[in-house]
């Protein structure tokens, strides 16, 4: 999981994770809670719809079984939508330093460089006033 946020392949990955879960859960109540779930695709359905938090309500377990395993899914699910709305808030943020920390690079390269300006500009004038002292304690 570490690779995946560090590589920016997070979303694939919880897409993907919850995607496989949701297949499996379908499966899942469709062979514990047959009376709820008259097809794996509907329990399908009912895994995206929980997994999502959205719980529209229209199939619902009624078993014991099915509401153990429609409240692991219900835990599953904030956590996946937690995880994906910190990643990508850390995304953001990431990038917001990388673009400032660039910004003040360049920045501080310019000020380098305007302070080596003056340094040689100042260090010509020292140059041409001790060039004028010298001319003037000369015979």
């Amino acid at each position: 999981m570490a690779r995946a946020v560090a590589s920016r392949r997070v979303f694939p990955l919880l897409a993907g994770a919850t995607a496989a879960l949701a297949v499996g859960v379908g499966f899942l109540v469709r062979a514990i809670a047959p009376n709820d779930f008259h097809s794996v695709g509907e329990g399908i359905w009912w895994a995206i719809v929980t997994l999502a938090t959205v719980g529209y309500g229209d199939v619902v377990p009624t078993t014991p079984w099915g509401r153990v395993v429609g409240g692991v899914v219900i835990v599953f699910g904030v956590t996946f939508l937690a995880f994906l709305t910190a990643t990508v808030t850390s995304l953001f943020v990431s990038s917001e330093q990388r673009e400032a920390s660039q910004r003040e690079e360049k920045r501080r390269a310019a000020s380098e460089e305007e302070i080596k300006t003056l340094l040689r500009e100042l260090s010509a004038r020292l140059e041409a006033l001790e060039g004028r002292l010298d001319q003037g304690t000369r015979p």
